[in-house]
């Protein structure tokens, strides 16, 4: 099996097809490696396409403790795998877990990142939903670790963003949940605590958006709830970001939509590559950009 190996010796599995500029996958918790193959099917007909499951994620390694795991190591795994392959830049996509991590490589990495697609991100990032959020995760930590992954595979997989996917394409959700059941019970929970439980608030984190200068390409589902805000701060802070929902669609938009989605990101991929995807002119943003902005300093100071 093909293994890169992590900073701190961890080895990470990754699949790749085709030739030409390079483009990494990073995929959400409820997925591996294995939920980008309509993209990687599609892009290896123009693109180097990379996908690899993270830490926790058999057949890559499974470190026991918590502390291997975090939302800084998982960024800095995305780099370990373009590294190991050679890869000096690559266009980054990344859907929920994995679009928070393609947001911090643009922070942590920013002269490896070609662009940047973050689908999906969001969930659990506002200020006043933290707490809950966090108690949830670590309950749902437990839960894993008392019944084991496939038993609460059986309620996550139908949860209010992913039930757009079994209406859509039965037999694709069923696939889905499938593989969801096979996931390492102490890699999953984990996972849950080391990397989402600890991650950033998104609301914390405009200033680094705001010096973000890699093009940016954010897409989230209208029906996927707690995804619709953080995109539009993003969208907002980002200078470099276009924002893209699609109707009728939750979470999973890469396996709801994959003809859509695929012609977007070749599109965006494209405006990106000839030097078309630009910041936003400033005279669009209006007054209201800059009443947050001083809203936003007042609160510093």
């Amino acid at each position: 099996m093909p293994y890169v190996a992590a900073d701190d010796g961890v080895r990470l599995y990754y699949e790749e097809t085709g030739s030409g500029e390079p483009v990494l996958f990073i995929h959400e918790f409820a997925g591996d490696h294995r939920s980008w193959e309509p993209q990687l099917r599609y892009f290896a007909r123009f693109y180097r396409a990379i996908a690899y499951n993270a830490r926790g994620y058999p057949p890559s390694d499974v470190p026991a403790e918590v502390e291997r795991y975090g939302q800084a190591r998982a960024t800095d795994d995305a780099a370990a795998v373009l590294r190991g392959l050679g890869i000096a830049q690559a266009h980054v996509v990344g859907l929920s877990m994995g679009g928070f991590a393609t947001l911090h490589f643009g922070f942590r990495h920013p002269a490896m990142a070609r662009s940047l697609v973050i689908a999906g991100c969001g969930y659990g990032a506002a200020p006043q939903e933290r707490a809950a959020f966090q108690a949830e995760y670590e309950a749902m930590a437990r839960r894993i670790e008392a019944d084991g992954m496939a038993e609460v595979a059986k309620t996550y997989a139908v949860a209010p963003a992913r039930v757009q996917l079994q209406n859509k394409d039965p037999r694709g959700w069923q696939e889905f949940a499938d593989r969801l059941a096979q996931h390492s019970t102490p890699g999953s929970a984990a996972t849950l605590r080391g990397v989402q439980i600890r991650r950033p608030s998104l609301w914390d984190l405009r200033q680094e958006m705001r010096l973000l200068a890699v093009p940016t390409l954010i897409v989230t589902g209208d029906e996927d709830e707690s995804c619709l805000e953080p995109a539009l701060l993003m969208k907002r802070n980002i200078r470099t970001a276009g924002l893209a929902v699609l109707p009728k669609s939750g979470h999973v938009v890469n396996l709801e939509e994959p003809d859509l989605f695929n012609r977007m990101l070749l599109d965006f991929f494209h405006a990106v590559e000839h030097g078309r995807w630009r910041p936003r002119d400033p005279r669009a943003r209006g007054a209201r950009a800059a009443d947050e902005e001083t809203v936003d300093s007042r609160a510093r100071q």
